[in-house]
């Protein structure tokens, strides 16, 4: 008996560990696919699907971020050329992480939302891509929200739950579903793995012409003013 309770916690170990080896594969294997996609200009977007970007509000930062490491570069290399191992070790930590970063700002510019005659799927950067039919979606509002920093992703209130995918923090389009729905998030745990969600929020870079491309597969849509979250 207590030799199997003993075990229980070195196997739960050993499987976070597996989880986590395999989410940073998928995500190694993400970087070099949007890198792939940026350079032959093939978007994933779907057959008869239009893209919407998400990316504007993070772009400068990204940028920032990858000149940054650019520079940063060279400079180590000057620093730690007298000592060969160390110069070769930082050269490569330095290479992988410019390259993740260009693969992260590929991501959100290969992987946009997508409205289509299949649905609507909703992405972010490099993991989450969450694909509803149009037979899963309610109703889609032009709806501008500012939450607080931190906020959690998943707002239970009253019967509902709702997710929010932000881009620094706003959100401005709303898509309520016709029922509860599971949809897989990015991690395990809270706020990770399969969710059962009632509504959606995204932010868009052009909501005007998202709401455009929706009104060809669903009705009524709602334009509405800004508002705060809680």
């Amino acid at each position: 008996m207590s030799t199997t309770t003993s075990a229980r916690p070195e196997a739960s170990i050993w499987l976070r560990l597996g989880r986590l080896a395999k989410r940073a594969l998928a995500m190694e294997l993400a970087v070099y696919a949007s890198i792939g996609r940026f350079v032959v200009r093939r978007p994933a977007i779907p057959r008869g699907a239009v893209g919407f970007g998400y990316h504007r509000p993070v772009m400068t930062i990204l940028v920032i971020f990858i000149v940054l490491s650019a520079v940063e570069i060279p400079i180590i290399d000057l620093i730690v050329h007298r000592w060969p191992a160390v110069r070769i070790t930082m050269l490569v930590l330095g290479i992988w992480g410019l390259t993740w970063m260009l693969g992260l700002l590929c991501a959100y510019l290969m992987r946009p939302h997508t409205v289509g005659p299949g649905g609507i799927r909703v992405r972010a950067g490099l993991e989450t891509d969450l694909a509803l039919s149009w037979d899963d979606i309610a109703s889609v509002a032009r709806r501008k929200q500012v939450d607080e920093p931190k906020s959690p992703k998943i707002v239970e209130q009253d019967a509902s739950r709702t997710l929010s995918v932000r881009m620094n923090n706003e959100t401005d389009i709303e898509i309520e579903l016709e029922a509860p729905t599971s949809v897989r998030l990015p991690g395990h745990g809270a706020g990770g793995g399969l969710q059962e969600i009632t509504a959606l929020r995204i932010w868009v870079d052009d909501p005007a012409g998202f709401m455009d491309a929706v009104r060809h597969h669903l009705a009524p849509v709602h334009e509405e003013g800004p508002g705060r979250g809680r």
